[in-house]
C-alpha cells in the first residue's frame, strides 16, 4: 500500500492546500467510520481513494446531522449544510476544508450535481422527519429520496462523469439489500431510539403490535415476522450480488466484493439471533471482517 501522500499525488491532486484538505476529509473518516476506511486504503486503486474518501466523508458528515438534535435543529443543520454545499460547487471555495475537498472530487471526477441536491433534499425530508414506513411502498421512497443518492454521492467518484443509467441501478439493487440488513441488524437499537423500520403493514400481516417489538417479545408471530424479514433482505442481496462487480470500475471491485461478502456474513448472524434481534444488535465481529480482507488482499496479489 502506497502512502498518503503518494496516493495523492497519484490521484493528481498537487496542490498544497487541496493535499491538506483531502488529508483532514480522510482523517475524519478514519475516526469515524475506521473499518471502511482501511478497506479502501487496502483495497481500493491507489488513485481512487483521495476521491472516495472524500466522498465518504461528504456522506457522513450530511449523515450525522440528519440524525442529530430535535427536528427544528436537524432542519436548521440541514439546510445551512446545503447552503454552503451548493456555495462550494459553485464557487470551488469553502471555509471548510471538507467541504472543500468534496467539492475539488466533484468537480474534477464530474459527478453530476443533482446526486449531491437529491441526497440533501432526502436527508432534509426522509431522514431528518423519519417516523417509520406505513408500508413497502414507503420504504422504496425512503431509498429512492436519501440511501441511494446518499451511496452515489461516495461511489458515484468512481466514475468519471458520473454513473450511467445502469450503474446507478446497480447502486440502487445495492443500497435496497444493504438498507434491509442494516435496519435488521440494528432493529434493537432502533427500537430503543423510537425508530422502528419494519413496515407497519407487514407488522400487521402478521398480527405482531409495536409492543411486542420493544418489549422483545418471543413469540411465534415474531419469530414468523422476522423470519420473512430476513428473507425479503436474501433475496434482496442475492439480487445485488448479481452483476454489481461488472457495474463496478476496476479499481473498486475488491471494495465492492468486500462489502459484499460482509453483508452476507451479517446477515447470516441476523436469521440464526432470531428473536434475540430484540435484544441485541448484530454486529459483524471480529473473525469476519479480518477473514474477508485477507481473502480479498490474497485475491488482489494474483
Amino acid at each position: 500500500m502506497p502512502s498518503w501522500r503518494t496516493t495523492l499525488t497519484r490521484a493528481g491532486i498537487s496542490a498544497p492546500g487541496l493535499r491538506d484538505d483531502y488529508t483532514r476529509a480522510a482523517r475524519g473518516v478514519l475516526r469515524r467510520d475506521p473499518a471502511r476506511f482501511v478497506t479502501l486504503r487496502l483495497l481500493a486503486a491507489p488513485p481512487l481513494v483521495p476521491w472516495l474518501a472524500a466522498g465518504l466523508a461528504f456522506m457522513n458528515l450530511v449523515d450525522d446531522v440528519a440524525e442529530t438534535g430535535t427536528p427544528q435543529q436537524r432542519s436548521a443543520g440541514l439546510a445551512a449544510l446545503a447552503a454552503r454545499t451548493g456555495a462550494a460547487l459553485e464557487g470551488g471555495d469553502s471555509p471548510d476544508p471538507l467541504l472543500r475537498a468534496y467539492a475539488h472530487a466533484v468537480r474534477s471526477r464530474e459527478l453530476p450535481a443533482h446526486w449531491v441536491t437529491r441526497f440533501l433534499d432526502g436527508a432534509a425530508t426522509a431522514e431528518a422527519g423519519f417516523d417509520g414506513f406505513g408500508t413497502e411502498e414507503d420504504f422504496q421512497a425512503y431509498l429512492d429520496a436519501y440511501a441511494w443518492p446518499g451511496v452515489l454521492v461516495f461511489t458515484g467518484l468512481q466514475y468519471p462523469g458520473g454513473p450511467d443509467a445502469a450503474q446507478a441501478a446497480g447502486w440502487r439493487a445495492f443500497v435496497d439489500a444493504a438498507q434491509r440488513v442494516d435496519f435488521l441488524a440494528d432493529l434493537s437499537g432502533d427500537l430503543a431510539e423510537g425508530r422502528l423500520c419494519i413496515p407497519r403493514a407487514r407488522l400487521a400481516e402478521h398480527s405482531v403490535t409495536r409492543a411486542d417489538l420493544e418489549r422483545a417479545r418471543d413469540t411465534p408471530a415474531v419469530r414468523a415476522l422476522l423470519r420473512a424479514e430476513c428473507r425479503r433482505a436474501r433475496t434482496a442481496l442475492d439480487a445485488a450480488d448479481d452483476g454489481i462487480l461488472d457495474l463496478t470500475e476496476p479499481g473498486l471491485r475488491p471494495v465492492v466484493a468486500a462489502m459484499t461478502e460482509l453483508m452476507g456474513h451479517q446477515l447470516t448472524a441476523v436469521e440464526r439471533a432470531g428473536a434475540r434481534l430484540l435484544r441485541k444488535d448484530v454486529g459483524y465481529g471480529l473473525v469476519a471482517p479480518a477473514g474477508t480482507l485477507v481473502r480479498a488482499l490474497r485475491r488482489r496479489a494474483l
